[in-house]
């Protein structure tokens, strides 16, 4: 329960300002459900694009300054979809108490964490991310759930649910009871649906049981209401009902104390001043430098000097931090595309008194430490119509001239002379897609014509243009701010912001240890002859590409992966791309294509171009990319103009892309190793041009290798030495046969995995595996089935 009389006190304020500035910057809300509906389909092929387009809309609502849940939970969709899929399967099914289905999606959070986080410290999938996907869902049962407002919330109406920290079951449901509640009391407010209704538009989820409106009610009682007692809406400074009292001749007074404003105070001034007045935390840490924290603390530490100092009046009251800042500052809840940050704004007077105050002497952005590697940054602008950074080897040099060919100075000259060896640079391609696509160096300083650039690393998932003018963060940015020119200086934390961004989609090689990985392990686990297995590497080796083909059961796929382990003498996952080609399987999935996102389209890159990038940029060492049933795609379709790159001979080469018009190139340190089933009859044969350009081995059923000999006496199994004979004959007979032939042999992987070997085992490989099959091969020789049916069932009797 709860005192309704208070609530109505709050829906008066509410309604007054819903049109005028409550809908105009909530609204998303709603229409991120509709996005959500719209989208969502747990069956989806591509599980992880369906989710990262049902979520496009939410902003912050799973993503703040330092919370981003939506961006892990899709980035671990992208790297185990079936994971994910069957967390969200077991989140939205209601037949189970919510709260079981909150822990139990945090618990497989952790375990994703642990297993594909790349080194993240969290996964951010708590209470308020999960209760959001459960509202998502099902708009019409479930709100959004924050501690910090379900607890002011409960407290400005009195009610008799409690909140504590910790208590997490009881909080989720005291939750789900107290917004039924007030919601229940929205719906008989006539006047506040009428209002709401009103405003709806088709982007919008229409709320027909007012579940999001009762949540934006608490949202709005948090944040305004119980601050101020009125609404004053997001776009409004505050504290409005206070002011410190100083002068401008104050302000100068205070600001001449070095015992009040010290060096570091002075720091923030300036800065604060440099960007324009007003600025979050982030914004001034990312600009200048230092931590967050340090505009966070040393604001609130200089407010109460001056308070010390003077005796001035503070905003009486609970939370102790928010009555310094206002000595300095107005505040405001930054606006959803601001990430949830907080923004202050220097006071009018404070800010005309700094305009008289000789800073000069003050540092702008923070300078290295002594000993610290002193670097610049850079942000350098390519035109692929006169050079490409995509198109630079890693470790190659591209020269820059400080003149045009009119012989005019290049724009922002002072960049040019500034830029030192050494200075790291963030290579960005302004034609035609605009985006960042590599990480390079200066190598060599201007000598008063040229400047050199070293690519270091390549990007396989370049950084979009639209991406980075999202983050208010890097609106200061100097080429944001004018974008005319070639040369562009960032400051450390603008690099290091941008840097981060990079990371997140084109993670850096784990530093783990690896395993090592022998020719002889290789003999161990695949059971191939040790010259058949000389005569598949070096035939890799020659051709670049290589085609394992054979009957099902010959251990093709496990062949091929461990294949990639000899060659690279170790068991590196990271070098290894595995994908499997199907009927609807296209080059936009494998090379680039352009994709439906929220205003049009947008050009993705496909598996195998960021592949190739990550391949490119360690020359040094060899990649691999398996393709499982190979023969069951559109290869002309899916490889494109590649079908001429991937060739030996080509390798290296670089050829201009359909989409993009940037050239693109595949590197002589991948491979390509196929798959496929010869026992299929409803394939039809592959592309010649693709045959061309493969070799095919054969891959046989490894009874005889001295691997599966060793492995069968281990097993030390009568029943299973005379299966085997068996089946050697039934192989026999079918290598004879003029239909089949031996590509459609019984595999030895049938039989493999086991550390013990049980009658029961080996009757449902029988009777489940090889008997189907014979029915496939001898359809129309029923009495041969029945002949090989009785053999090899009497090896049990």
């Amino acid at each position: 329960m709860f005192d309704k009389f208070r609530l109505k006190d709050v829906l008066v304020q509410y309604k007054k300002d819903f049109v005028t500035t409550q809908w105009g910057n909530e609204k998303y809300k709603w229409e991120a459900v509709k996005c959500f509906q719209d989208n969502w389909d747990v069956n989806a092929e591509d599980f992880a694009d369906m989710l990262n387009q049902s979520l496009a809309k939410t902003f912050n609502l799973l993503a703040s300054m330092n919370n981003f849940p939506a961006r892990m939970i899709t980035g671990f969709a992208r790297t185990a979809p079936e994971d994910v899929r069957s967390m969200f399967i077991a989140l939205f099914d209601e037949t189970k108490d919510v709260y079981e289905r909150i822990e139990a999606f945090k618990m497989q959070s952790s375990i994703m964490l642990e297993k594909y986080g790349n080194g993240a410290g969290q996964h951010y999938q708590y209470e308020n991310a999960i209760s959001t996907y459960l509202w998502l869902r099902y708009p019409d049962k479930y709100y959004i759930y924050k501690y910090g407002e379900i607890k002011t919330v409960a407290d400005e109406l009195e009610s008799d649910y409690r909140f504590k920290k910790g208590a997490y079951a009881d909080n989720i449901r005291n939750f789900y009871k107290l917004y039924d509640e007030i919601c229940e009391e929205l719906k008989q407010d006539t006047e506040l649906v009428n209002l709401f209704k009103s405003q709806l538009t088709d982007s919008c989820y229409p709320d027909p049981e007012l579940r999001t409106l009762t949540f934006d009610v608490g949202f709005y009682i948090s944040r305004y209401y119980s601050q101020n007692g009125n609404g004053t809406g997001q776009s409004d400074w505050f504290p409005t009902d206070y002011d410190p009292g100083f002068t401008e001749e104050d302000w100068i007074a205070l600001l001449s104390d070095k015992e009040v404003f010290t060096t570091g105070s002075l720091e923030i001034m300036k800065r604060m001043k440099d960007y324009g007045g007003e600025a979050t935390c982030t914004q001034l840490a990312v600009k200048y430098g230092e931590t967050k924290n340090f505009y966070n603390s040393g604001s609130s530490s200089l407010a109460k000097r001056i308070v010390e100092k003077t005796g001035c009046p503070v905003l009486q009251g609970d939370n102790e931090n928010s009555k310094w800042w206002p000595v300095l500052y107005l505040g405001r809840n930054a606006n959803k595309d601001e990430e949830g940050s907080y923004v202050w704004k220097l006071r009018e007077e404070l800010s005309k008194a700094l305009d008289q105050i000789d800073l000069s002497e003050i540092s702008l952005f923070v300078q290295a430490e002594p000993g610290e590697e002193d670097h610049g940054y850079w942000w350098l602008n390519a035109n692929p119509k006169i050079w490409s950074l995509s198109n630079l080897a890693v470790g190659e040099s591209q020269s820059y001239t400080l003149y045009n060919d009119a012989g005019n100075k290049r724009r922002i000259f002072q960049n040019f002379l500034d830029a030192k060896a050494g200075d790291m640079v963030i290579g960005y391609e302004s034609n035609p897609v605009k985006q960042i696509v590599s990480i390079c160096r200066v190598s060599t300083a201007q000598d008063g014509e040229k400047i050199f650039f070293e690519k270091l690393e390549g990007l396989s998932t370049p950084i979009d243009y639209q991406v980075l003018k999202s983050y208010p963060e890097l609106e200061k940015m100097e080429f944001f701010v004018n974008p005319n020119g070639s040369l562009f200086k960032l400051t450390r934390g603008e690099y290091d912001f941008i840097i981060d961004l990079i990371r997140e989609d084109n993670p850096l090689r784990s530093e783990a240890a690896i395993d090592s990985y022998s020719k002889e392990e290789f003999l161990d686990e695949v059971y191939m002859k040790e010259t058949k297995y000389e005569e598949l590497v070096a035939v890799l080796r020659n051709k670049k590409n290589i085609i394992l083909q054979g009957a099902p059961g010959v251990g093709k796929t496990f062949s091929a992966n461990r294949l990639a382990y000899a060659m690279m003498k170790e068991k590196d996952d990271d070098r290894i791309e595995f994908v499997q080609f199907h009927q609807n399987y296209s080059y936009e999935d494998f090379v680039m294509g352009y994709k439906p996102v929220e205003d049009g389209f947008e050009l993705k890159y496909g598996v195998f171009y960021r592949f190739c990038q990550k391949a490119a940029n360690h020359p040094d060492k060899d990649y691999f990319f398996i393709i499982d049933e190979i023969n069951r795609g559109n290869l002309s379709k899916i490889f494109g103009e590649l079908l001429m790159l991937i060739e030996k001979d080509y390798r290296g080469k670089k050829i201009t892309l359909a989409y993009n018009g940037l050239s693109f190139t595949v590197p002589e340190n991948l491979y390509i190793i196929g798959m496929m089933n010869t026992a299929d009859r409803s394939l039809a044969m592959i592309d010649y041009a693709l045959r061309r350009r493969f070799s095919f081995f054969d891959m046989e059923p490894g009874f005889d290798s001295d691997g599966f000999i060793q492995y069968q006496k281990n097993l030390n199994s009568d029943t299973l030495n005379e299966l085997i004979l068996k089946v050697k004959d039934l192989n026999n007979e079918i290598k004879k046969d003029k239909s089949l032939g031996s590509g459609f042999c019984i595999g030895h992987s049938y039989f493999c995995g086991k550390d013990v070997c049980t009658d029961e085992w080996l009757h449902e490989v029988v009777n489940y595996d090889i008997l189907p099959m014979l029915r496939e091969y001898w359809f129309d020789e029923p009495d041969k089935v029945t002949r090989w049916d009785n053999i090899l069932q009497g090896v049990f009797q």
